[in-house]
């Protein structure tokens, strides 16, 4: 597997050092594949999650895709957030896409989970 734009630290759950290397390498594939694609650093600010964490934060319970390591959340605004949407269309690799363009908090989540794992394709917003 070659990824040349992430390390494994930027997966990592906070306060859970080497958590990162629990993230699907299909994924990581994917974000780096989306990556050269873009152009410009993807900043993660959320990739894999315990499941407890998950449960806090995220109402996808204890089960949701960061749960297997097969999502992460991007800080991606204004100009740039459309390029990785329409790059992230334009691999047709990536089944959940949340989209968060609103406030400080700007972010776009990506997914890979398979359909048996989670019955959906979807496009959301927050």
């Amino acid at each position: 597997m070659v990824v040349n734009y992430f390390k494994q630290e930027e997966f990592d759950q906070k306060g859970l050092p080497g958590s990162g290397s629990k993230m699907n390498n299909a994924f990581i594939v994917h974000l780096n594949e989306l990556r050269r694609r873009c152009g410009f650093p993807l900043i993660v600010s959320s990739g894999y999650r315990s499941p407890e964490y998950n449960s806090k934060v995220s109402s996808s319970g204890s089960d949701g895709a960061h749960t297997t390591g097969k999502a992460a959340d991007l800080l991606v605004s204004h100009d740039k957030a459309f390029i990785v949407l329409r790059e992230a269309f334009a691999m047709g690799v990536f089944t959940g896409i949340g989209i968060n363009q609103k406030g400080n908090q700007r972010f776009i989540h990506l997914d890979i989970c398979d359909i048996t794992e989670s019955p959906r394709i979807a496009i959301w917003t927050y």
